[in-house]
């Protein structure tokens, strides 16, 4: 593999699927490889849950209300841990305006911009990514859909379908 800069993953964990819920669990893979993930403690004005979702991802109310870190406490520890740097999400039509509620909650400015990962995707890349995802998922014996485990693979996928397309 050429010696190619892997880009930040970021993956957010929801109260459910739409425009009502709010982001339960933020997980990263910094370029670097340094990984950050935190639980959300919803602020008392998020309400929607989704029991749907709870079965996907295996986060539950009371986990949250026991673990989850206060809100503004994990903005902060966001902008500190990316800086101005970008990061991409392979769910950016969701993630995105989850994290631009949690900051517009918090009452704080997001360092850092979240783009969609298929702006640096080749087509290439795009042809063999699931293929190659559902493969590194299955070597690691991913079982729980978490963002900390999703942004690896995720990292580990844009790495291998780089090493198979640059060869």
């Amino acid at each position: 593999m050429r010696n190619t800069t892997l880009p930040t993953i970021i993956d957010v964990e929801a109260s459910g699927f739409g425009a009502a819920s709010y982001p339960i669990e933020i997980g990263i893979v910094r370029y670097d490889g340094a990984k950050w993930c935190k639980l959300l403690r919803p602020f008392a004005s998020w309400v929607h849950w989704d029991s749907q979702a709870e079965s996907l991802h295996g986060i539950s109310q009371q986990m949250l209300q026991a673990r989850g870190e206060d809100p503004y406490k994990v903005c902060v520890e966001l902008n500190n841990f990316l800086g101005n740097t970008i990061v991409y999400s392979d769910g950016w039509v969701v993630d995105n305006p989850w994290l631009i509620k949690l900051y517009a909650a918090a009452n704080v400015d997001m360092s850092f911009t979240c783009r969609a990962l298929e702006y640096i995707l080749t087509e290439p890349q795009m042809e063999r990514w699931h293929d190659v995802k559902n493969s590194l998922v299955a070597e690691h014996n991913v079982k729980r859909h978490r963002a900390s485990s999703d942004a690896m693979i995720i990292q580990q996928t844009y790495a291998k379908t780089i090493e198979l397309t640059q060869g």
